[in-house]
């Protein structure tokens, strides 16, 4: 027989969102040890960096010892942040730790120097829902009730400009936004995902304030944290609910490296989403990564790169190599935001010349590199499909928002 206790929450995380958590619960003492539960923890230290959480709002939230806080049970591998996993078996009176922002609870295996010890919480009991009127006994409270259902098919025909980066903070977030902002204020109707990575909500709301007229992320699916197996149907059932709202062009983020552990290669690798891919951007810190990105997208993926934004652009050193070694176009985001829009909006021309598919804008060698000689022409003598009948506006003069 499960006991029950009503507890009082102090912070509720935005992991938990789509639980529809009040400030008041009542939690059970038997714990289904899995992603995606949600449960409740009092938190029992202080902590002077990395201290805050963002809760279902978007704000950024103290946490304190002595605070119960609601989190999502959740796996997390950041190479700059903590790794750590759901443990086989959670009991009241264990303590798990806190291991990102959005509230994700589990064992942590791997401490980042730079941000200390996690938060260690005590576990004070599945938070459960009652969803049938008069429901006595309620069932542990899970982020997939009311969700975005994933898909095995895309119904979706809407542009898609992918937004990937070589590893964490490489400028990926930022050129998502700014190319939300540029494409909206040109007159197109833009939505905006975040396709991979760990439950978050401040990168969805940054492209939602830069002109976004909706925007998703995994966790609207139910998913705490993105690996392999999950990304492709996720990714599909997100874009099949954007493309409710008649976007012109889809912004997707995918969220930490092209080599890292939360499924970004499934989504590459998947024809049927890559057939959306108008545009494909590219966030990286240093020329090595700049040569390491092209490298992989050529031989690994058959996918072109429309440009290549991020630390590696932020002076001419880098923008040198990007152009004149790699032969591919560099903008950084921040100080040439009209570029890397002009050089993404005339990808979207292409795709939509071409009818509608990603990989025909790959060069003959598969890289978007720009060819030379015999290859390029007899490129240019392939027939293109028909165009489809989708048509973009024509870009238009900046309005204030």
């Amino acid at each position: 027989m499960v006991v029950t206790t009503r507890v009082k929450l102090d912070r509720i995380s935005s992991s938990t969102r789509n639980a529809h958590l009040g400030i008041e619960v009542i939690v059970g003492d038997q714990i289904i040890a899995a992603e995606g539960y949600v449960i409740a923890v009092r938190i029992v230290q202080d902590k002077s960096t990395y201290n805050t959480v963002e809760d279902v709002g978007g704000r950024m939230v103290s946490l304190r010892a002595g605070d119960v806080l609601a989190g999502t049970l959740g796996t997390r591998r950041a190479l700059r942040g903590y790794a750590g996993v759901v443990p086989p078996t959670i009991a009241p009176g264990d303590l798990l730790e806190v291991l990102n922002l959005g509230g994700i609870l589990g064992r942590c295996t791997s401490v980042n120097p730079e941000l200390g010890p996690p938060f260690k919480g005590e576990v004070l009991g599945a938070i459960l829902t009652f969803p049938e009127l008069g429901d006595r006994i309620g069932r542990p409270a899970h982020i997939r009730d009311l969700a975005v259902p994933p898909a095995d098919r895309l119904e979706s025909t809407v542009p898609v400009v992918y937004v990937a980066g070589t590893c964490m903070n490489a400028g990926k977030t930022v050129a998502a936004t700014e190319l939300v902002r540029g494409l909206a204020r040109s007159g197109l109707r833009v939505a905006a995902a975040k396709l991979t990575g760990v439950s978050l909500m401040r990168d969805a709301l940054s492209m939602q304030d830069a002109g976004a007229i909706t925007a998703l992320t995994f966790n609207d699916v139910g998913v705490a944290s993105t690996h392999a197996g999950i990304t492709v149907a996720t990714a599909k059932g997100i874009f099949n609910r954007l493309a409710q709202s008649k976007p012109d062009v889809i912004v997707a983020e995918l969220g930490d490296g092209i080599l890292g552990e939360y499924g970004v290669q499934d989504i590459l690798h998947d024809a049927e989403l890559m057939q959306l891919g108008a545009a494909y951007v590219m966030a990286a810190p240093d020329p090595v990564a700049c040569w390491g990105a092209a490298e992989l997208m050529q031989r690994e993926y058959g996918l072109p790169i429309t440009a290549i934004t991020g630390p590696a652009t932020d002076n001419e050193v880098g923008n040198v190599y990007i152009t004149v070694e790699l032969g591919l176009a560099a903008h950084n985001a921040r100080m040439d935001a009209a570029g890397l829009i002009a050089a993404v909006r005339e990808a979207l021309a292409v795709w939509e010349g071409a009818g509608g598919s990603g990989r025909e804008q790959a060069g003959a060698d598969g890289s978007g590199r720009k060819q030379t000689g015999s290859a390029r022409d007899e490129a240019s003598s392939l027939p293109l499909p028909p165009a489809p009948s989708r048509s973009l506006p024509a870009a238009t003069p900046a309005v204030s928002r």
